[in-house]
């Protein structure tokens, strides 16, 4: 690990102000915000990444969950994992909501300074293609970067339609959770929509559609400390056995968190079946890209869809 500086930000604006003089929010950004650092200190022990300052932002304002006057949540950026009863028990209490919205790959090229990583240094090539990648992306990937968004969280915020909110040198924005991680195309290096000196202050979820239920299933090689090889995050309305409303999105697949209209259009209006639940998890997988070794990740992903689908209807 490298040498840095550490500050402390007492205020937003001083945080955004130190977070401004950096050239890029993105990878290779000399300067960082730090808050459980679960993922920040990883990287920076592997010289993955390597700020030259750190700005410790764990006194900001930011731990709240509160509800909102039409039902729906606002959850802090430092809402700590542990109050949302997410992650392995070896990192709830540190890991935070913005640094879950924020998680990095976990594959193996990208941390390994040895090999060609274009996400980690752009124009270097993508060792994984040709190499190891039985874990990796198989929906949203290019030529340049197959490499998985890891996060569990962003894939039950994408079915619950999150909107991420920011506060930066140009003042407050909001951002739909879709729209707020990007697809690697020609820039892999480039994760998200974070501008230097942008910080994220909150996120809000919608109110619950009336008689909506919802459902994360996960699958993976571990029962814990283990990242999803498929997972599903389903949000289904049922009356009187058909679909009026359905969320879906799959994690362990895709280059970001990926929701699925294909699959939430075969849903609408249909009736809970097997025969409609496996024509959904189809179209969710049809423009899949497996690589050498994830082929089975295509197969995975439709039964983990259709048996989350029948699990939550089930309920219903």
């Amino acid at each position: 690990m490298k040498t840095f500086e550490l500050s402390r930000a007492d205020d937003p604006g001083q945080a955004i102000a130190a977070g401004a003089k950096a050239t890029t929010a993105q990878q290779g950004a000399e300067i960082r915000f730090i808050a459980g650092g679960t993922n920040l200190v990883d990287f920076m022990k592997l010289n993955v990444e390597t700020p030259q300052k750190l700005v410790d932002i764990t006194h900001l304002p930011f731990d709240k969950i509160e509800e909102l006057p039409d039902g729906g949540l606002s959850i802090g950026a430092m809402v700590r994992n542990s109050d949302l009863s997410g992650a392995s028990a070896q990192l709830r209490n540190m890991a935070t909501t913005a640094g879950n919205l924020l998680q990095r790959t976990r594959c193996m090229y990208f941390r390994d300074t040895a090999m060609p990583c274009n996400k980690r240094e752009p124009g270097s090539g993508c060792a994984a293609i040709t190499g190891i990648n039985r874990s990796l992306a198989i929906l949203g990937t290019s030529e340049r970067c197959i490499a998985t968004n890891p996060s569990d969280m962003n894939v039950a915020m994408a079915a619950l339609e999150a909107t991420i909110h920011i506060r930066g040198t140009k003042g407050e924005r909001s951002v739909p959770i879709g729209d707020f991680h990007l697809l690697p195309g020609n820039t892999p290096n480039r994760e998200t929509v974070l501008e230097p000196g942008d910080l994220i202050t909150h996120v809000t979820l919608p109110p619950p559609s009336p008689g909506n239920r919802s459902l994360y299933l996960k699958l993976r090689d571990r029962a814990s400390f283990e990242f999803a090889l498929a997972s599903a995050a389903v949000v289904i309305t049922a009356d009187g056995g058909k679909i009026t409303r359905a969320r879906v999105a799959l994690g362990g697949v895709g280059t970001k968190p990926w929701r699925s209209t294909e699959a939430e259009a075969e849903l609408t209006g249909q009736s809970a079946t097997q025969a409609v639940f496996q024509k959904a998890a189809e179209a969710a997988l049809r423009d899949a890209k497996p690589q050498s070794q994830n082929g089975f990740k295509v197969e995975l992903a439709k039964r983990c869809l259709t048996h989350a689908l029948k699990l939550v209807t089930q309920t219903a």
